[in-house]
């Protein structure tokens, strides 16, 4: 089959991302659907093709903490020639509840994986991207302390700091910060990303919003946890999400096929699905389907410029043809 368009979705494999790439497949049968993670063992795009019927999902691996294997990533996709991407997904992450980890490149896993591999990823697809496309970044209800989300705050002085900790700054923070801070610079990313694509290529019409999908028991992100934590969160806690919305004080819990509806209508939905008027709308910050403020650390121009200047120095390694090109979306 001659497929119109592709979009790709990180994380596509389990939880949130299987469910809104199930969502997005069944919506969208005349895409190639992409999902990627660091492996597929529970079959997922032959999964989602049986319940669907169809055979437009597919898996490719990748893996975001090796910034080599995201560029290997990107130029399979270039010599595939494949259909433009209406929408890029940027759903996987990771949490690391111990002691630092670092990244094949060095950096703090929980930082390098969650922003670092999905901004090059972003960059590197760019020239791909159909006009009119839509990238969904995943972030977290955590990065805003005021969601009393029982999560430490996130804490947010440089990226630099971020990617490479002190001795001092890795055995203050506990992984659950790091992962709030990860989720901060998301919401970040996102917004100094919607500013440029606004300002220097408007006639493109892409556009950009950052998700918090709320607390979904039975995902996979407390994987790198320990045995008893990760079967209290698989096992029980998926069963008692109406408990869980009375004791957290927030109606911001549900099964991850909820929120992945939620992730696959920012993706792909339509203005006329009854849902709310979707196409265009950049730049902003949604809890499920609801558009709502996202933190006030997050509207820091000067954090969010701090974010994307540092990212783009690493990305292009000190070279200054690359850096225009990440810069100038070229």
């Amino acid at each position: 089959m001659a497929y119109k368009s592709t979009i790709i979705v990180t994380g596509g494999t389990s939880g949130l991302g299987y469910h809104a790439a199930l969502d997005i497949a069944r919506a969208c049968p005349d895409s190639q659907v992409i999902i990627s993670s660091r492996s597929d063992k529970e079959q997922a795009a032959a999964s989602i093709n049986q319940a669907l019927g169809q055979s437009n999902v597919v898996y490719t691996a990748l893996d975001l903490g090796d910034l080599a294997k995201v560029r290997t990533y990107a130029e399979d996709f270039a010599e595939a020639q494949r259909p433009p991407i209406r929408a890029l997904v940027l759903n996987a992450g990771l949490q690391f509840p111990g002691e630092v980890k670092t990244t094949v490149d060095g950096l703090e896993a929980t930082f390098g994986i969650n922003h670092v591999g999905h901004a090059l990823l972003f960059h590197l697809l760019f020239p791909y991207l159909a006009d009119g496309a839509r990238v969904v970044v995943t972030s977290s209800g955590t990065h805003d302390p005021e969601q009393l989300t029982g999560m430490p705050p996130p804490l947010y002085d440089t990226a630099a700091a971020l990617a490479h900790p002190t001795p001092e700054l890795a055995a203050s923070h506990s992984g659950r910060q790091r992962y709030a801070t990860s989720k901060l610079c998301n919401v970040l990313w996102t917004y100094a990303l919607a500013r440029r694509l606004a300002e220097r290529v408007p006639e493109r019409g892409i556009t950009v919003t950052a998700m918090d999908p709320g607390l979904m028991p039975g995902t996979g992100l407390g994987r790198e946890a320990g045995a008893a934590a990760r079967f209290l969160f698989t096992r029980v806690l998926p069963h008692a999400i109406p408990l869980l919305r009375v004791l957290a004080r927030t109606p911001n819990v549900h099964p991850p096929a909820v929120s992945g509806a939620a992730l696959a209508w920012l993706a792909v939905g339509d203005d006329d699905d009854g849902e709310g008027v979707i196409r265009g709308v950049s730049g902003k910050y949604f809890e499920g389907r609801r558009e709502i403020r996202s933190s006030r650390d997050s509207y820091g121009v000067e954090k969010q410029e701090d974010l994307w200047r540092w990212t783009v120095g690493f990305l292009s390694g000190g070279d200054e043809e690359v850096r225009r090109r990440f810069e100038e979306f070229r």
